[in-house]
């Protein structure tokens, strides 16, 4: 074992501070990574509040984080994918069981017996799982990623939630050259749908309800945007849609957007509503039409999701900050008061 800085809270009201944890050292199939950037997630925020305590008590002190990029330091003898200086990135999971029909068909992050990257039993130490919100963390090298060397790291790193959590769908329903794409809503998940659906050679139309956002949704990539609070503007899309990504975790009537898909047409929910929807069963029998959840994808998609950000130089668009200032970004993150999502530079924990 080795201490290494990290940032923790340690009960639902306390802020984030420093904080010395205990890591393991490297085994024969683990990776040490250095951490450069990592992403702050509206999850970290939940779990941190332990408002998921119903399905995902917080165990604390905790240390969030699961958008991580940095440089491998230290190889395990059994290591083959990775070598000192590489650059690597880690996701929401850390480890899986490896032998059930999910984890054999890439789908990882639907094993039952998953290991997130924090607040998860940690099979090594006996505790929980610290994330990346540390200078270091080690991880078995095949929940490891290899990063395109030509992207921006801190905006890639929310590319290991926000970013899989968009493309894993769009590459489910088959989104490509000539089909029409919706996106409702313009945030930290929205902005990467949008630049994904317009690199796959989507039309692509975003649905807000803030006119301001016109000028950044076509900078994105949109093609379209449409305020949806205006019923006639609505109504020129009506079935029309090959695939909707919905991106809003508020409260809102979903029937809208089935009704805008086509025959056949698939609208994906990655938001995450605290109440339940209301569906119209007559909205999705009358045109064949589907509404699907997804959240992220395995570790082969993730990679693939990397390397289509490699050749397209996609990265999210980020407001860069020192660790110092993660509980003054919490509280903007309530406020959706960010440009689309924070990256802590973690050069900044070494002052501490």
């Amino acid at each position: 074992m080795y201490n290494a800085k990290a940032y923790s809270a340690a009960s639902p009201t306390s802020p984030l501070a420093s904080h010395t944890i205990t890591r393991r050292d490297p085994t024969a199939q683990d990776v040490q990574i250095e951490i450069l950037f990592c992403g702050i997630c509206h999850s970290d925020l939940h779990s941190v509040r332990n408002e998921w305590s119903e399905f995902m008590p917080t165990v604390y002190p905790i240390v969030p984080g699961h958008e991580i990029v940095g440089r491998v330091t230290k190889v395990g003898s059994a290591v083959t994918k990775f070598k000192p200086g590489d650059l690597a990135a880690v996701g929401c999971l850390v480890d899986s069981d490896r032998t059930c029909p999910e984890c054999r068909a890439g789908f990882e992050q639907f094993c039952p017996n998953l290991t997130l990257t924090f607040n998860s039993p940690d099979k090594h130490t006996g505790g929980v799982t610290y994330g990346g919100y540390s200078d270091s963390v080690v991880v078995d090298q095949r929940f490891v990623l290899r990063v395109p060397s030509n992207l921006n790291l801190a905006g890639t790193a929310p590319l290991l939630c926000a970013g899989i959590t968009t493309y894993s769908p769009m590459r489910h329903w088959g989104v490509t050259k000539g089909k029409k794409v919706g996106v409702v809503g313009l945030g930290g998940l929205g902005h990467m749908g949008v630049k994904f659906a317009h690199a796959l050679g989507a039309h692509v139309v975003v649905f807000t309800t803030s006119p301001q956002k016109k000028e950044d949704a076509l900078r994105l990539g949109a093609d379209e945007i449409v305020i949806s609070k205006n019923a006639d503007e609505m109504q020129k899309h009506n079935e029309s849609f090959d695939f909707i990504l919905d991106a809003v975790s508020a409260n809102h009537d979903i029937n809208t957007y089935i009704n805008l898909l086509r025959r056949d047409g698939n609208l994906t929910l990655v938001g995450a509503p605290a109440k339940p929807l209301a569906v119209s069963a007559f909205g999705l029998i009358m045109r064949r039409r589907s509404f699907s959840g997804s959240n992220i994808g395995g570790i082969p998609e993730t990679q693939e999701m990397l390397d289509f950000c490699g050749k397209h130089n996609i990265t999210a668009d980020v407001e860069v900050i020192p660790i110092q200032k993660v509980n003054e970004a919490y509280e903007r993150l309530l406020k959706s008061d960010v440009k689309y999502r924070f990256s802590i530079d973690m050069a900044s924990l070494k002052s501490e």
